[in-house]
């Protein structure tokens, strides 16, 4: 074996209805006396802190011009720490703030999108969503509380399940991919798949939302390291030009990319089928998640567009090539909701 792997430096706590005794503790640990909130759930989280502004309104996929209005409340209120509270789009306007002023992040996530574990960003502007990385967004903290999403409808559960699960998959052969990816990437799917399963059939299912949360992580830290596969850089342009929401984009792509990669990555598929015990659509079926695009808002007239905008960003390592008309095959199969084309052996 011949890899290179980095290993991203964070604190990570972890307890259900801990996550105002965790936060509290943070703050002081790290000195901070003006802290900027985003988000708008749970303000009890931050009541024992020196909160000196909060921003609570959040849009999906970091619109420059929100990025710009949460840089200029930091700057004028000195915060000299951010607290998002909330789903993978308030860490996302927490990242665009430390972005360009090395303000540390303190992450309270109530979904299991993951951004909280990476040091990933993301901005759209003009139907156009731009990512990179930056060691600046990586919050110095995240703060897991599985009491937190037992509010969250079983629909964006089981999306934002999916939506890690798409992180683990596409880890097994993203351009940076290494053993301990792939590694955290099955546990993470393991998890994920058990934890879904436990909480569609108990949404009140304390232990099954722990589970999902620690999948979740482990998914965000494969990803992290891994980088965007073709998953993400379909569901990244989908995303920005059309504005379709994040978690159900994933979820209704990531069965066709996982058929269309697994023939030329068969040992990965094979990890990935022994991970879920058995076919992910039917998991999908089992815990009630879409895998049809159309259900995105996707109009159907879009799709030649859409795969004209993706093919720049396909990553040559794929393990598969990739024309235009592959991906239009793709999206179209995918905006149909047709039956995914692959069966573990």
């Amino acid at each position: 074996m011949s890899w290179e792997h980095i290993t991203l430096g964070q604190r990570v706590l972890f307890g259900a209805g801990k996550a105002a005794e965790h936060v509290a503790a943070e703050v002081e640990r790290l000195g901070a006396q003006r802290v900027l909130v985003i988000g708008s759930e749970f303000p009890e989280v931050t009541s024992g802190v020196g909160v000196v502004a909060r921003l609570t309104d959040v849009r999906q996929h970091v619109p420059v011009a929100d990025a710009d209005r949460a840089r200029a409340m930091a700057a004028e209120s000195r915060a000299d720490l951010v607290v998002s509270v909330g789903g993978g789009s308030t860490t996302g306007l927490a990242k665009a703030v430390a972005l360009t002023s090395g303000v540390p992040i303190v992450a309270v996530p109530t979904t299991y999108a993951g951004s909280e574990a990476t040091n990933v960003w993301g901005l759209t502007e003009a139907v156009r969503k731009t990512t990179g990385t930056d060691d600046r967004v990586l919050p110095v903290t995240v703060v897991y509380d599985a009491a937190l999403t037992l509010s969250l409808p079983l629909d964006l559960t089981v999306a934002s399940g999916c939506n890690a699960l798409a992180h683990c998959v596409d880890s097994m052969w993203a351009p940076r991919t290494d053993p301990i990816d792939q590694a955290l990437a099955a546990e993470g799917i393991r998890a994920v798949s058990r934890g879904l399963r436990l909480v569609c059939s108990n949404p009140g299912d304390l232990d099954g939302r722990e589970m999902m949360l620690y999948g979740a992580y482990l998914a965000a830290v494969a990803f992290s390291s891994a980088g965007s596969g073709l998953h993400h850089k379909i569901c990244h342009v989908l995303g920005g030009a059309y504005g379709l929401p994040h978690a159900a984009t994933h979820t209704a792509v990531l069965p066709y990319v996982l058929a269309f990669n697994a023939p030329a990555a068969p040992e990965a598929a094979s990890r990935v089928a022994a991970a879920l015990g058995g076919e992910l659509v039917l998991l999908y079926d089992e815990v009630g998640a879409s895998h049809a695009l159309r259900d995105t808002g996707l109009a159907e007239e879009s799709l030649a567009e859409a795969a004209r905008l993706v093919l720049p960003a396909v990553p040559p390592s794929n393990p598969r090539p990739v024309s235009e008309g592959d991906l239009l095959t793709l999206l179209t199969a995918a905006w149909r909701g047709d039956r995914p084309e692959w069966s573990p052996a």
